[in-house]
């Protein structure tokens, strides 16, 4: 399976391991016009990851309004996906060891099967690679066109069905960090154990008074 992306790598991918102080808010943004005290008050505003409702492998309901506050890590994938989910969950299981004592960071991993890939198949899936949820790694099934529209339209990577693909799909192999205000901050190869080491930096960029907890 190919691992697509909608926007190109360059814009996302920084230049080697020059330290970074901040993280770009990625995303085009909106101009809003506000009246002030009488005085037209112009205002960039970014998008933010649109309103979603999905069950994770306790049958826990996981929604938009869940992450308010949170910073979270979202990727897609399969259970049966024999090509680059397996190396993107073993990536990610770096990210869930550093951090999975902190309440405000949470994994969110999107089948683009449910229809196999049910609550107790999920699961199962998190059983094997000793995760959970109560640690927030939550593996999320739903209807599978508002999954593809959710990776498409907010999270800007590709999930389509391709029937030549195994499982009938394809999606893409990025870990896309989201921030406390549900803007996306970055864009990291989830196959790539270098970029997947940046983002368990970047996390830190995004929550600094808690960095002492994590060194």
């Amino acid at each position: 399976m190919k691992s697509l992306w909608i926007i190109p790598f360059i814009y996302f991918f920084s230049c080697g391991d020059i330290p970074r102080q901040t993280l770009p808010i990625l995303g085009r943004k909106l101009v809003k016009e506000t009246i002030v005290d009488g005085q037209k008050v112009i205002d960039s505003v970014y998008p933010t990851i649109q309103d979603f409702r999905f069950m994770d492998q306790d049958s826990n309901w996981i929604t938009r309004e869940l992450m308010e506050g949170k910073i979270y890590i979202a990727d897609f994938f399969f259970t049966t996906c024999p090509t680059i989910c397996p190396v993107m969950k073993r990536n990610m299981k770096k990210v869930y060891e550093k951090y999975k004592n902190d309440d405000e960071i949470w994994i969110l991993s999107h089948t683009i099967d449910p229809k196999h890939d049910t609550i107790p198949v999920l699961k199962k899936y998190a059983d094997a690679i000793n995760v959970d949820a109560e640690h927030h790694w939550h593996f999320l099934t739903g209807n599978r066109d508002s999954i593809f529209d959710l990776a498409e339209r907010s999270y800007m990577v590709s999930a389509e069905e391709d029937p030549n693909a195994p499982g009938g799909a394809v999606h893409s192999g990025a870990f896309i960090l989201i921030d406390k205000k549900g803007r996306i901050r970055g864009y990291y190869d989830g196959t790539d154990e270098q970029d997947v080491l940046r983002l368990i930096r970047d996390i830190k960029l995004l929550n600094p008074k808690r960095n002492n907890l994590r060194k």
